[in-house]
């Protein structure tokens, strides 16, 4: 098993703020307001709200004339890794959401994935697994995760990490709709297709009220 970090930052970055170089990493980026410039070896491309990205090499930053808020996932070797923020733009604020260790089987080759769910009010994911890793995000509303066991809350802003192969029953607040964003490794033959598989074949058959976007995916090399 590869050992490595899997992290989630919210990025801030004020109107005129320099170009933000990165390094080559698999990385996510999602702009959760404002809007900016993506460029890289092989991409350049504007990212407005409600966007994402994923890419692996060198990353520039270009930010626009309002302040942008990004979450940012990255992928780092659990040794060598360094905290994931920002040294070339100290006018910028980075705050680390959440950190986990992923181990994936080498024998896979993998894919990142970025993508959105939404749920309606009282809406619920299904006691289900996943191919691969990730750390989510909720966007809007509240969602309550319950797997090995224990089950916590997550509204607004808040992030947690799935295993993958630990089943999680997902019930949403009735309140209103909820929404997060989900960055997870997966194997490359998940590529375009659902990664998901339920764990009663009841739940299989059922109607599922879950909606899906995938912003963008890409194959990896591990770091």
């Amino acid at each position: 098993m590869s050992d490595l970090i899997l992290r989630l930052h919210e990025d801030r970055l004020p109107a005129g703020c320099p170009p933000i170089h990165l390094p080559a990493l698999p990385r996510a980026v999602y702009v959760r307001s404002g809007g900016l410039a993506v460029d890289g070896h092989d991409q350049g491309q504007w990212l407005g709200e409600g966007h994402a990205s994923v890419a692996q090499d060198e990353t520039t930053l270009i930010n626009g004339a309002e302040e942008t808020v990004l979450w940012r996932w990255e992928l780092s070797d659990a040794v060598a890794s360094g905290p994931g923020t920002l040294p070339s733009a100290p006018a910028a604020a980075s705050t680390l959401k959440l950190e986990a260790p992923v181990q994936l089987d080498p024998r896979f080759s993998w894919l990142m994935r970025c993508d959105r769910v939404e749920f309606p009010p009282a809406g619920v994911a299904l006691t289900h697994v996943h191919q691969g890793p990730g750390i989510r995000i909720c966007l809007n509303g509240e969602i309550r995760i319950e797997t090995l066991g224990q089950a916590h809350a997550y509204p607004a802003g808040e992030a947690w990490f799935e295993l993958g192969h630990a089943p999680v029953l997902a019930p949403t607040t009735e309140h209103e709709s909820t929404t997060f964003i989900r960055c997870f490794l997966l194997p490359r033959q998940v590529k375009g297709r659902s990664s998901i598989r339920y764990v009663h074949a009841a739940d299989a058959a059922a109607k599922k009220v879950q909606q899906y976007r995938v912003f963008a995916e890409r194959y990896i090399d591990l770091p």
